[in-house]
């Protein structure tokens, strides 16, 4: 569904994308209210000649009760320059413009932001602790992503048959290109200049593509969907759209942050596979975040994905490790390095597919991809889903490629473990004790999780890492099947007592019974 070139919206007047109404360009014409976190847009007329891109600049300023933020704005084709701004804050924001061009330039106005409605709990921020997320009115998000590259640019039916899905998958986050990497129906974000695959000129934005990119960020938004946008990648070679000179890289960043990072539910994943995208250095990434820093005075969450190298994550720009490594949660012991390293949240956004495919990162069966999943969550990290399952064997025509509907096995039990995880307490699951052999994670003397994997075992001497000086509640425990999607708790209460100097045991009952099956796990909780 595309939208109007000549819109205005005021997120407390209208809802999602077909909501939008015609709106004068007058500055009166304006919503006088806006949710707080809301989208508020101002829409201008002003050059159309000459390449508005490079020649025009317009920005802004936002002031509210001593706070002060620069809105760029963006040109948007027809003569129309927009700028988008989402209030962080409630009170009244008034606003002027400055330009070089006299008829955007001292612009003013103001708009309310007001408490916002249901379900819009503000963009998604790292807890204090830096190894977790929330939203910001303090509401916890635990992120169950998925990954579907290109489904954004695929047809209208489709997008809408993704958003389908996605509306009954338990995924709260999905990654997603701006260029195409797989075949799609939208492939050209720049002006084309010829017929060649590299006749495009990288001066001057196709709006029309970028306008349609939004309206499906926005329909994610209306799912209470996070669009993890990655912004460059390896795989077009084609068409090179990720190897442009600087100049073109920087203009196309700006742009990006200017059109989406309004959008409350928007994150920036800098590039997938960075270290395998030719002409680039780290340096030149290094580069490419302060620009996207400077243009993004929403401050949305930043990460950058790699293959062989990782990223230096501890860099003070990284909001969160995104993380492809298939290895690393097959045990969550193997999860904490990556936690100690980054010293911030981890998401291991690719951990290898579940799918038929013959590709050796794309055959998980959904087995082995759940187990992936609790191993990671039980060492205090995130994982991300993605399936590869098709009739013709070809990867890029599946879920991960193009989006449509999901056919694997792993879904429904991401969303029983999307359950496990949104019971435990705030921020979140840490890892307990992560340099002995007790396999926990939760948070201590509260709330533990224990997970066994593949083993089999039919009993589980239940002891925790606990010195005399510490809490000793009692607890009450269940067994939960994670593959059958069960939860069984024993009866009667464990009370704990020091056993020796580290462990504390209940001397009655220092042992419980499980099935020996696999992919079983047991849930503490003090009462």
């Amino acid at each position: 569904m595309e939208f109007s070139r000549r819109t205005m919206l005021g997120s407390t007047l209208v809802t999602g994308a077909a909501a939008l109404v015609p709106a004068a360009t007058a500055v009166a014409a304006l919503p006088r209210r806006v949710e707080r976190w809301g989208l508020y847009e101002i829409a201008l007329d002003g050059p159309s000649s000459g390449n508005p891109f490079d020649d025009v600049r317009v920005v802004a300023t936002f002031e509210s009760s001593g706070k002060r933020l620069e809105i760029p704005g963006f040109y948007d084709g027809d003569g129309i320059y927009r700028i988008r701004f989402s209030p962080g804050e409630l009170g009244r924001w008034t606003w002027r413009t400055t330009s070089n061009v006299a008829a955007l330039d001292g612009r003013t106005g103001s708009v309310e932001s007001i408490v916002p409605r249901a379900g819009n709990h503000g963009p998604v921020r790292m807890t204090r602790d830096g190894y977790h997320f929330v939203h910001a009115d303090g509401t916890p998000y635990r992120p169950v992503g998925t990954t579907a590259y290109s489904w954004a640019l695929q047809s209208e039916s489709r997008c809408a048959e993704t958003l389908t899905t996605l509306k009954a998958a338990p995924f709260n986050k999905i990654r997603m290109c701006v260029f195409p990497n797989v075949p799609s129906v939208a492939t050209d974000p720049f002006v084309r200049t010829g017929g060649g695959p590299k006749d495009w000129d990288a001066t001057r934005f196709d709006p029309a593509y970028f306008r349609r990119f939004e309206d499906r960020i926005r329909r994610l938004g209306e799912l209470g969907i996070e669009a993890d946008v990655i912004l460059f990648h390896p795989y077009d070679k084609t068409r090179g759209y990720s190897g442009m000179r600087p100049a073109d890289d920087a203009r196309y960043v700006r742009y990006v942050a200017a059109r989406f990072g309004a959008f409350r539910n928007v994150w920036w994943a800098m590039a997938n596979e960075y270290d395998i995208v030719e002409g680039k250095t780290v340096a030149d990434w290094d580069a490419l975040f302060q620009i996207l820093i400077a243009a993004d005075p929403h401050d949305r969450l930043r990460s950058i994905h790699q293959l062989h190298v990782y990223y230096d994550n501890r860099k003070p720009w990284i909001t969160h490790a995104s993380i492809q490594h298939g290895a690393a949660v097959l045990d969550d012991g193997r999860v904490h390095p990556h936690r100690n390293f980054a010293q911030k949240a981890v998401i291991f956004d690719e951990v290898i597919y579940e799918g038929n495919s013959d590709k050796r990162w794309a055959k998980l069966t959904g087995e082995q991809l759940v187990e992936r999943f609790w191993w990671g969550t039980v060492g205090g990290a995130y994982v991300g889903h993605g399936e590869v399952i098709t009739d013709n064997g070809d990867p890029d025509r599946s879920w991960l490629g193009q989006g449509g509907r999901l056919r694997g096995t792993s879904p429904p039990r991401l969303a029983f473990l999307k359950r496990i995880i949104e019971s435990a307490p705030q921020p979140g699951i840490d890892p307990i004790q992560q340099f002995w052999d007790y396999h926990l994670g939760g948070h201590e003397f509260t709330w533990y999780l224990r997970y066994f994997g593949g083993t089999t075992p039919t009993r589980w001497d239940v002891v925790l890492p606990t010195r005399a000086t510490e809490p000793h509640p009692d607890y009450r425990i269940d067994v939960i099947d994670t593959w059958n999607m069960t939860i069984a708790p024993i009866d009667g209460v464990f009370r704990m007592h020091q056993r020796d100097e580290y462990e504390i045991i209940d001397l009655k009952r220092p042992v419980i019974d499980l099935p020996g099956k696999p992919y079983m796990a047991v849930r503490l909780i003090a009462v």
